[in-house]
This record gives structure tokens, C-alpha cells and sequence, in this order.
């Protein structure tokens, strides 16, 4: 009988990461109300480290309610038009070409308040929030309105939680 040393270990063939190359008709489309999203990466060909979405925000669309995640960071980078970040009771107009990171236990939102539509690209460290958007998904996908509590109930499945206090 062989013992497996470490030596041996380390001398075994290891499996190559895999390249992803995501086209612009490509990726897995979320529909959430007036928002369309793109999801790039999913955190499965990166070890679930990143995950990436591209986002349209159609004119006067209201985000999220304000809240804030205990487990990941999200970036914002406006691609087009205009974003308003609102930070705790501090608002950000962010035009293109502009990035906002928002660290865990930070409370925000996001709102397209103009009359143009915004493009922005998020990035989740690590991917956790993904499934967020896919269980919004199936919530108005199942006939169900996308009230407070439906949007809290799906944030707290990762680590997320609305920032009432800010209310």
C-alpha cells in the first residue's frame, strides 16, 4: 500500500482555470421591474471571489430600499447617464466614467431620477448578492409584488439587511 506524501501531493497534476469570455448578447438576463441586468460572471469561474452585472436603469426608476450587506463589497461604475447614490442621508450624483465602492456595513441605495436611461456596472466581492437577484426575479416571476417585506425576506437569505434606521 501507497502512502500519499505531500511530495506526491504537490506533483499531481492540478486543473487549469478556465478563461471566460462573456459577448455582448451573452450572460443571464434578470429582469427586475424597469431594470434589465446582465449577469457576467457569477462568481463560478472565479471561485465565487467576484461576481460582475451590467445593469440598465431605465428613466425614474427607484432601487433598492436602503440597505446594507455584512459579507461583500459592491461596486458601482456608471457606464452611462446618470446614477444617484444615496449613502445614509448623503447623496452622490454619479455621471459616467464614475465608481462607487460601498464597503460591508454600509447603508445605500441607487435611483435613476433622470430622464435618460443609466448603465452601470456592479461587482460583488465575494459573489454572495447574485441570487439575490434571481430570487427577486422569481418572486415577480411567481405573480407575487415586490413589496418591503418580499425584498427583506430575499436580503436576508445573504447577509443583507435593509437599513431602517435611515427610514
Amino acid at each position: 500500500m501507497t502512502d500519499l506524501t505531500e511530495e506526491t501531493a504537490a506533483d499531481a497534476p492540478q486543473a487549469r482555470p478556465t478563461v471566460s469570455v462573456v459577448g455582448p448578447g451573452d450572460g443571464e438576463t434578470i429582469v427586475l421591474g424597469t431594470t434589465h441586468m446582465r449577469v457576467l460572471e457569477d462568481g463560478s469561474h472565479t471561485g465565487h471571489r467576484l461576481a460582475i452585472a451590467e445593469s440598465v436603469l431605465a428613466p425614474h426608476t427607484q432601487g433598492p430600499p436602503q440597505h446594507r450587506h455584512a459579507q461583500h463589497d459592491e461596486g458601482f461604475y456608471i457606464l452611462s447617464g446618470t446614477v444617484r447614490f444615496t449613502v445614509g442621508d448623503e447623496h452622490h450624483d454619479a455621471t459616467t466614467g464614475t465608481l462607487v465602492m460601498v464597503p460591508p456595513g454600509t447603508p445605500h441605495t441607487f435611483a435613476n431620477r433622470t430622464d435618460r436611461p443609466a448603465v452601470m456596472l456592479s461587482t460583488f466581492t465575494p459573489d454572495l448578492y447574485v441570487q439575490y437577484f434571481r430570487d427577486l426575479q422569481d418572486v415577480l416571476a411567481d405573480g407575487r409584488p415586490l413589496t418591503p417585506q418580499a425584498n427583506a425576506d430575499a436580503m436576508s437569505r445573504y447577509a443583507t439587511e435593509p437599513a431602517t434606521d435611515l427610514a
